[in-house]
């Protein structure tokens, strides 16, 4: 019984002196085709982005230049509207008469004719 004693008392020995076996880690090998792949990837998602950013500038752009076309036709209308109230107000029948007079012409009432809208 005495080897027993000594033959157990070795193992557990070999046991606390030997460190716990390191799972080998194993490396993974990337292929060149894979790398071509992620490349190309990379590649198409940059090139993807430089296009949406590219749209959205000229849409901007775009945009910018509707809103200032659509500011002038604002101004030209209110210079039109404007410019046909002035014509209202020029042509009222007084103000011919008036001027007419200050100009030497005499109102025959033979020769006027009625001009209806």
């Amino acid at each position: 019984m005495g080897n027993l004693a000594r033959k157990l008392q070795q193992e557990q020995q070999n046991r606390t002196s030997q460190a716990p076996k390191k799972a080998k880690v194993k490396k993974i090998r990337v292929s060149p085709g894979e790398i071509l792949l992620g490349v190309v990837f990379t590649a198409a998602v940059c090139f993807g982005a430089v296009q949406i950013v590219s749209n959205q500038a000229a849409i901007y752009e775009i945009n910018k230049d509707v809103q200032m076309a659509e500011k002038n036709i604002q101004e030209q209308k209110k210079v039109n509207s404007d410019l046909e109230m002035q014509v209202k107000e020029l042509s009222t029948y007084d103000r011919i008469l008036k001027k007419a007079k200050e100009l030497g012409l005499q109102l025959n009432e033979d020769n006027v004719k009625v001009v209806q809208d």
